[in-house]
């Protein structure tokens, strides 16, 4: 971990600053994510997939501390195991994996099979591997978030279209549901949301969102609902999303 470290932090930190991990903060949502919360007060751990300098890195130098950099590659378990030993003695308000590919709109059929792996390990499984990782150090009332996609969900899927990019996050969104269910005897928030259609890789430079329409109304949204045990599935404006 670039910066002064989680010891370092650990110690900086004063009564009453709240701490979010945010996975996937090198850039575009992830980074708005970290921007919006330092905005706010809070204390970031940011996470980058490698030594490449990023827009983490000249936010945390600009934070005085307050934003750290970290590296993870979570769909190698090592990195994940490694990170969550670094973090160990640290106790997180917010805990959000903020990660996703694509590969294009290619119709189902003729989806290699590497490439269909490669999505749903990025997409479902690695998210998840995360969240069972660190939910340990949440805060008994803290919440722990996903980014989802509102392509994640069966009913709203009326065109069709992006089928792999769809079929891994209606997986994120099952698993996410198991796992809520799995733990129903903590006061965790869970949630599952959607941004908006915002114009990054994924989003396309039509689509009719900024980050910056759409990351404050997330990080509204995820605010909102701290303290309330259980899943909901909400986009960025506090609405809910049909499963």
């Amino acid at each position: 971990m670039s910066g002064s470290g989680p010891e370092a932090a650990a110690e900086r930190n004063h009564a009453g600053t709240r701490t979010a991990l945010i996975v996937g903060a090198s850039r575009t949502l992830g980074l708005g994510l970290a921007t919006e919360y330092a905005r706010r007060g809070w204390d970031i751990i940011g996470t980058v997939r490698d030594d490449r300098r990023t827009g983490l890195h000249d936010l945390a130098e600009a934070s005085d501390g307050r934003v750290t950099v970290a590296s993870l590659d979570m769909t190698r378990p090592e990195q994940i195991a490694a990170l969550r030993e670094d973090l160990a003695e640290r106790t997180l308000d917010l805990l959000f994996v903020n990660a996703a590919i694509t590969r294009g709109n290619i119709p189902i059929g003729e989806v290699p099979t590497d490439m269909f792996t490669e999505v749903m390990v990025t997409n479902a499984l690695s998210p998840m591997r995360v969240v069972e990782a660190f939910r340990s150090l949440v805060a008994p009332t803290g919440t722990i978030g996903v980014m989802s996609s509102r392509q994640g969900s069966i009913g709203l899927n009326t065109n069709g279209g992006q089928d792999v990019y769809r079929a891994s996050k209606s997986a994120l969104n099952q698993l996410m549901r198991s796992y809520a269910a799995r733990y129903t005897d903590t006061a965790h928030t869970v949630l599952l949301i959607c941004p908006g259609r915002v114009r990054t890789e994924l989003g396309g430079p039509d689509a009719p969102l900024t980050i910056d329409q759409s990351i404050p109304g997330v990080v509204d949204t995820i605010d909102r609902h701290g303290g309330e045990p259980g899943l909901k599935f909400l986009n960025y404006q506090d609405q809910a999303v049909p499963w």
